[in-house]
C-alpha cells in the first residue's frame, strides 16, 4: 500500500504521525511511504532520516493526497485538506467529528473511509489509540494550569504545592479516566490537594487503589461538582463519552461562583468541552478570562511536547496502520470488531452511532458493510 504522511497544518501543531523508525517498519513490510517535505523537521525528524528509512519526499500536501491510498495524520483534516481528499481514500487520524460538523460534512461529501483514533476500542472497552495522548494531555493540564495560576498569567497567584506554613492549592478533576488519573498523578506529586469526581463507582474504587490517601475520590453528583468546583484553584475538565460531544457538567452559573483568578483547563474541548464557558483556543493564544476565571482550552495540548507525543502516538497506531496496509481495510475490519469501531465514515455513510447522533445524521452500522 502507498501510505501518505502530510505535514500537520493546524495552529501550532508540531507533531508528525510517523517517525523515520516507523517508516522503516512500514517499508520492511513491503509498503511505500510518501511524506511531505519538512513534516517532522520541527521536532528533529529530518527529511534525510526519512529518505534513509525508505520514504519518498515530496514538496506539497497536494501530491501526498493525490498519490496515497491511505493518509495517516495526527489531527483532524483542516478545511483546505478536506478539499484534497479523494473518493475511497483512507483517512486515519484523530477526527473528533461530533465537535466539527462542518469538517464532518466535507468528509462525508468526499466519500472517503475515515477512521478515528479516538473511537478504536480494545477488548476491555478502553481506547488504546486515544490513551497515549490522554496520558500526555492529563499531565500537561496540570503543568499548564499551574502556569495559568501565576499572577502574571491572570491567575490567583497560588502555588499548587503551597509552601512551608502555607496551604497547598486545591485541584479538582472532573472525570477519573486516563486524562483525569494522569492529571491527578502530577498534581498530587506537586503536593496539591487533589479531588477527583467520577460517575462510576467501579472507577472510584480503582482510583482509591491507585492513589490511596493522596487523592479524594468522590461520586460526581450535581451537588458534589458544585461544592468542590466553587472552592477550587484549578479545575481540570476530563469528561469523555467516546465519539460523542462532551456533556456540559460545569454550568456558567457555577463558573461565576468560582474563586476569582482560579483556572479551568478543559481537556474535553476536542469534543466540544465540558464547561459552558469553554471555547477552543490555540497554543498561540491559549487562554482567555471570563467571569474572572482563566480558561485554558487548547484543542491540541500534546503538541506542546510534540516529540514525546509523536513517538507515544506512533507506538500505539503503528500496529493498526500495518493491519490496514497488510490486509486492506475490508479484511482488517472483518477480523477485528474493535478496530472496526474506529470507522466513523464509510463512503458518505456515518458508521459510528454517537457521531451520527451528534451530527443529526443517519446511522449505518459498520457491520452492514463488513459483517459481524
Amino acid at each position: 500500500m502507498l501510505i501518505g504522511i502530510p505535514k500537520e497544518i493546524k495552529n501550532h501543531e508540531y507533531r508528525v504521525s510517523i517517525s523515520p523508525q516507523g517508516v522503516r517498519e512500514l517499508v520492511h513490510h513491503g509498503h511505500q511511504v510518501i511524506i511531505q517535505k519538512d513534516a517532522g523537521h520541527g521536532i528533529g525528524f529530518d527529511d534525510i532520516q526519512y529518505h534513509a528509512a525508505g520514504a519518498l519526499i515530496v514538496n506539497s500536501a497536494a501530491e501526498v493526497y493525490d498519490r496515497a491510498e491511505m493518509i495517516v495524520k495526527v489531527k483532524e483534516p483542516q478545511i483546505a485538506e478536506c478539499a484534497m481528499i479523494k473518493e475511497g481514500q483512507i483517512i486515519f487520524s484523530y477526527l473528533h467529528l461530533a465537535a466539527e460538523p462542518k469538517m464532518a460534512q466535507l468528509l462525508i461529501d468526499a466519500n472517503c473511509i475515515a477512521i478515528a483514533y479516538e473511537t478504536v476500542t480494545a477488548e476491555d472497552g478502553s481506547l488504546p489509540l486515544l490513551a497515549p495522548m490522554s496520558e500526555v494531555a492529563g499531565r500537561m493540564a496540570v503543568q499548564a494550569g499551574a502556569h495559568c495560576l501565576e499572577k502574571a498569567s491572570g491567575g490567583r497567584g497560588v502555588l499548587l504545592g503551597g509552601a512551608p506554613g502555607v496551604v497547598a492549592g486545591n485541584v479538582v478533576i472532573i472525570g477519573g479516566g486516563v486524562v483525569g488519573a494522569n492529571a491527578a498523578m502530577i498534581a498530587a506529586g506537586m503536593g496539591a490537594n487533589v479531588t477527583i469526581l467520577d460517575k462510576s463507582l467501579k472507577r472510584i474504587r480503582q482510583l482509591d487503589d491507585k492513589f490511596g490517601f493522596t487523592t479524594h475520590n468522590i461520586y460526581a453528583t450535581v451537588d458534589a461538582i458544585e461544592e468542590y468546583v466553587s472552592k477550587a484553584d484549578l479545575v481540570i475538565g476530563a469528561v469523555l463519552i467516546p465519539g460523542a460531544a462532551a456533556p456540559k457538567v460545569i454550568t456558567e452559573d457555577l463558573v461565576k461562583s468560582m474563586l476569582r483568578g482560579s483556572v479551568i483547563v478543559d481537556v474535553a474541548i476536542d469534543q466540544g468541552g465540558c464547561v459552558e464557558t469553554s471555547r477552543p483556543t490555540t497554543h498561540a493564544e491559549p487562554t482567555y478570562i471570563e467571569h474572572g476565571i482563566v480558561h485554558y482550552c487548547v484543542t491540541n495540548i500534546p503538541s506542546a511536547v510534540a516529540r514525546t507525543s509523536s513517538k507515544a502516538l506512533e507506538n500505539s497506531t503503528l500496529p493498526y496502520i500495518l493491519a490496514l496496509a497488510n490486509k486492506g481495510y475490508r479484511t482488517a475490519f472483518r477480523d477485528d470488531i474493535h478496530f472496526r469501531n474506529g470507522l466513523n465514515l464509510y463512503r458518505g455513510r456515518v458508521t459510528h452511532e454517537a457521531v451520527a447522533n451528534n451530527l443529526s445524521h443517519s446511522f449505518v452500522p459498520a457491520a452492514t458493510f463488513f459483517g459481524g
